[in-house]
């Protein structure tokens, strides 16, 4: 879900970010699992971020296909998927750009921070219902 819509439920063409995780979900073999437990490891799109920054983003290529992919198109996939997870929609590609990009066609823009990192200024509230009828307790939560 992109930031603007869970702060302001704006949807724009580039509100799918969920494209961004899919790649870099392919690339690396591995599913995103977030968790705001601050014990628990970086998510996917964190590690995504951090070896980027250090240089080692083909660190997360999936092993099972690191013989066969070419580095420069498995760090394009790496690259199209965290710049589909910018903060800015402004800053996001298009559907369009992206097949473009992907494609070998079009010039690929550095990535900012992605908005799922612990630094990011999402904030995500979580609110808690309890119901209580006839001694059988329902909890629903809701995430905004």
């Amino acid at each position: 879900m992109s930031p603007e819509y869970a702060r302001a439920g704006l949807f724009s063409v580039k509100s799918d970010v969920s494209f961004g995780v899919i790649l870099l979900e392919v690339i690396t073999g591995k599913r995103n699992m977030v968790s705001y437990n601050s014990d628990s490891p970086p998510n996917l799109i964190q590690r995504a971020w951090e070896l980027w920054n250090d240089g080692r983003a083909f660190d997360l290529v999936d092993p099972s296909i690191v013989d066969s992919c070419p580095s420069e198109e498995a760090l394009r996939c790496i690259l199209v998927g965290l710049l589909c997870l910018q903060l800015n929609a402004a800053d996001r590609p298009t559907m369009p750009t992206i097949l473009s990009m992907l494609s070998i066609e079009a010039t690929v823009p550095s990535p900012k921070q992605p908005f799922i990192t612990p630094n990011s200024d999402l904030m995500i509230t979580t609110e808690i219902a309890s119901y209580s009828i006839n001694e059988v307790t329902i909890t629903a939560p809701y995430v905004r």
